[in-house]
């Protein structure tokens, strides 16, 4: 673990834990081995490092192209994070993180896109369906809750609200739903799938 990774994977750790009373549950479920695709809803700014605190090892993330200025330039690329136009998503982006999981890494994706409003679930992007499906990964459906409280859209003050992650059983796709050719219909099948395993947790 890079050293700038690992102080902030300390700093968040002792906050949520201290802070936010942070709770797991499912932790047997949990992947630490190969490639992993994480796969949660996404309720505030804290997500990312939140889930990043359930491993002991460096994971990539994704993160708006426009956090990539001034200091963020320089340190979300140490947080493994890759940038994405959240308004004209490309192949490229999808194509990276296709490539990081095949060569083993732990990615994680929020399937909506962007953080909800108003604490509910919303659809997942057929995205997902296809990096799942491309990358042939391990799914990991993730489910957070409380950090809407701690950190809603739209606000810069943390309140203090007790946090839970739950974690699902990983989704293993057969050689039927892997094999080529997929489309549009398939992966849309498949992130409608995932996005229902997390909101069952």
């Amino acid at each position: 673990m890079g050293w700038i990774y690992w102080l902030g994977w300390m700093a968040f750790g002792a906050a949520f834990r201290t802070l936010f009373g942070l709770k797991i549950v499912g932790q047997e479920n949990l992947i630490t081995e190969g490639p992993v695709l994480v796969a949660s809803n996404h309720q505030s700014f804290l997500d990312p490092p939140l889930i990043g605190n359930l491993y002991k090892t460096e994971m990539v993330y994704l993160a708006r192209k426009t956090l990539f200025v001034g200091l963020g330039k320089w340190l979300y690329p140490r947080w493994n994070a890759i940038p994405v136009d959240q308004d004209r998503p490309d192949m490229g982006s999808l194509k990276t993180i296709i490539r990081k999981l095949k060569d083993g890494h732990r990615v994680l994706v929020f399937p909506e896109g962007e953080r909800t409003p108003d604490g509910s679930i919303g659809n997942a992007a057929p995205g997902i369906g296809l990096v799942a499906i491309k990358s042939a990964a391990v799914i990991q459906p993730v489910r957070i809750s409380g950090a809407r409280e701690a950190l809603p859209r739209g606000s810069g003050r943390i309140k203090f609200a007790r946090i839970t992650v739950t974690i699902g059983k990983p989704i293993r796709l057969t050689a039927a739903e892997l094999k080529a050719p997929n489309g549009k219909d398939d992966y849309d099948h498949l992130a409608k799938r995932i996005m229902s395993a997390i909101s069952e947790l």
